[in-house]
This record gives structure tokens, sequence and C-alpha cells, in this order.
């Protein structure tokens, strides 16, 4: 069973925005493009350096070390250099806020 946790209100998250959070053992980021929330893991696979800072396109976060591009709604690499995706979480939005899948430490 998956476990959510509670991690904002959505009037805290307005389209265009992000928010960082450290989860226990894991880094996440939320996402909210055009009203669609999405969770992405705060790791680039090519270096695993943070993704927080990373310029947001459409649904493409680059990383700001080397460059590498992952589809937020997959975690499916987009551009070199990297080859692995980065881990995603379900986010689902209830009475007003959001909640995120619990991550798995990786």
């Amino acid at each position: 069973m998956t476990n959510f946790i509670k991690v904002a209100a959505i009037e805290d998250l307005l389209p265009g925005a992000r928010l960082h959070l450290d989860l226990a053992e894991e880094s996440i980021i939320i996402l909210n493009i055009d009203g669609d929330f999405y969770c992405i893991a705060d790791l680039c696979t090519h270096d695993n350096g943070p993704l927080e800072d990373g310029e947001l396109v459409d649904h493409q976060i680059t990383c700001p070390r080397h460059g590498a591009c992952f589809d937020v709604r997959t975690g499916k690499v987009t551009r070199l250099p990297a080859t692995d995706p980065i881990p995603t979480y379900q986010v689902k939005v209830d009475d007003g806020f959001i909640f995120v899948e619990e991550p798995e430490p990786w």
C-alpha cells in the first residue's frame, strides 16, 4: 500500500512554483506546471547533483551542473549526459492539500 504525506496547501504552490522538501532520507521537488502537480527526486542521476535550481521549460528540468534533462512526468532522460531516469512520485490533491507518495530510499 502506498503511503502519502501531506506537503502543502494548494494555494502555497501556485502555477510555475516549486517546493523543495527533505523527507526522512530523501530530498524531493514538487512542481506546479499549469495547475498539474509533479514530484521528482532532487537528484541528477548523472552525478548525484541537485536539480532544485534547474531550469524548467514545459515538462523538462535541466540539471544546473552539466545540462542533463529529465521529463518531470516520467523521470525519463531527455538529454545526456545522464542515462538513467530520475525517481518520480505520485501526487494527489485532496481537500485543498497536496500529498506525495512517501519516497523509498534509493
